[in-house]
Formats: C-alpha cells, structure tokens, sequence
C-alpha cells in the first residue's frame, strides 16, 4: 500500500491513467539486481474472445474485524519499526528532530484497540504511511523507498507468523493485505484455503483483478490526506517483494490494467536446491 503524488494522483475514477499520464505505465526495473524485472501487461479479460467469468475466490472475504484490526496494527508497526532501524543505519545523514516529531504526529490520535473498527486503524495506518513516504522522499529522494521495504522486511519477517504452507505463506499476506481494501483477487492452485494447502508448497500465485488500494487513495486524497507518489505501486511492488524474500522465497509480480481497472500478479517460488538440476522453466528465464 502506498500513496499518490501531488500534482500526478492517478484517479480511480479513471483506471487507465497512470503515473507518467500516458495512460500505458512504463516497464520498470528493480535497482536490485536479483530481482525480477516488473512488467506490465494489458489485462482485458478475455480468453479467445469471451469474457472471462467472475471467480469466487476471496477465501478472506469473511475476514473479521478484530482480525482486520490487528493486521492494520501489524503493518503500521512493521513500516514505523522498520523506518527507525533504516534512520539508525543512516547514522550522520538521520534528521533526528524531525523523525521525533513526525513519531509524535504517527501515533497522536490512535484509535481504541478494544473498540474502533478496523476502519479507523485503516484511515491511520493510510495517513501515517502517507506521512512516512513524505518524510523519506523530500530528504532522501524516491530512491530511498527500496531501503525502506527491506527493512520493513526485516521487521515482516520477525512479527509475521509462518503457518506451514511454504511458498504459500507469503502470497496468503498478500491476499490478506488485498482484502483489507476490498481487492478483487484469485489464487492460480486449488489451495486457496488453509486447510488444504499442502505443506512445503515450493510455487504459489496470485492475481489481483482489481486493486482498491487506488479507490482508497483517491477518497483519502479528497479528504484531505498530502499523497506523495504517482502510483500506489511504486513501494507497494518494493515492500512485497522484500516481504516474500525475506521469507526466503523468490518474488516475481507482472502489474495489470484492463476493464477491471489496475491489478498485478504475485508469484513466490523457492530457491533451487544447490546442485540440483534446472526445470526446463528456469531454463527459460532470463539471465
């Protein structure tokens, strides 16, 4: 989840817009370079003509709102922890007057943990990662937002719990964070849910035909909340990754637009085993 620029907010009202206001995003590459290279396909929905049907298969759908609460919870303290370790590493270059601050303004008005819905750790968790973006962009550049995601991993990888489904674990986080927004989104296996997902699954995949995360932050932006970048999936496709990583599993993700609006495909694979032999698949991957 991320934020919009001031000046270039992509609006949801209109799906096809994108950050550099072409109406087609630009092919982008990670600055690391192990990881794979984003791209964006055009997703229209159609398979030899017909529409594709509607799948029901939001297994979080039902998710409740204690659970929603604490994963709200969880995520901002992921992203706050993991900006203070990144500022602590900065050493001379750490404006520390000003991160005390902004500490102060992140956790000023924090909702009821026994009370509030989830809505309301949401609207925080949206204004504070807002804030945070604003507060690393105009000091460090936009650039820095990739340091940022891995050590918001570090912290993922210590508080999020593994529940035994191996690749499958990390691309169920996602699916969750999806379903906080109300995403549209479909798992490419028969395992979508916990109690049938095999132990040890080494693949797992998911495609998000439809990202709220740009609805949200359109109605953020019009109540008032200062967006930062052009496009939600400028950190968000760097926190994933980093999450699914430091999980130890090889992140791969293709971003989507079509009639559904925007959406993108997440795929978590395990390493190869040294000295094993490569699958005619890893034989075709780039280099």
């Amino acid at each position: 989840m991320s934020d919009a620029a001031e000046g270039g907010i992509a609006r949801a009202g209109s799906r096809d817009t994108v950050a550099d206001g072409t109406g087609t995003p630009p092919e982008t590459e990670s600055a690391d370079s192990g990881r794979a290279r984003t791209t964006v396909l055009p997703d229209d929905g159609t398979a030899g003509g017909a529409v594709r049907p509607e799948k029901s298969r939001n297994p979080y759908r039902s998710m409740p709102d204690a659970e929603r609460s604490a994963l709200w919870r969880q995520r901002l303290h992921e992203a706050e922890a993991g900006l203070t370790g990144l500022l602590a590493s900065l050493g001379d270059e750490v404006h520390l007057t000003d991160w005390f601050a902004l500490q102060a303004e992140l956790f000023a008005d924090l909702p009821d943990p026994r009370t509030a819905p989830a809505a309301e750790w949401q609207r925080v968790f949206f204004r504070d990662q807002a804030l945070m973006e604003r507060f690393l962009v105009a000091r460090y550049g936009e650039a820095i937002l990739a340091d940022w995601a891995r050590a918001n991993a570090g912290v993922h990888r210590q508080v999020e719990p593994d529940h035994g489904r191996g690749a499958g674990d990390p691309v169920h986080r996602i699916a969750r964070q999806a379903e906080l927004y109300g995403s549209d989104y479909e798992f490419d296996d028969e395992f979508e849910d916990d109690d049938t997902a095999p132990a040890g699954l080494t693949h797992a995949a998911l495609t998000i035909t439809h990202c709220a995360i740009w609805d949200y932050r359109e109605q953020a932006r019009r109540n008032g909340v200062r967006l930062t970048l052009a496009s939600p999936c400028t950190y968000c496709t760097e926190a994933l990754s980093a999450n699914i990583r430091a999980k130890g599993y090889v992140p791969a993700h293709q971003l989507r637009t079509g009639p559904t609006g925007h959406g993108c495909r997440w795929e978590a694979t395990a390493p190869p085993v040294p000295g094993a032999a490569p699958s005619p698949t890893d034989e075709l991957q780039e280099p």
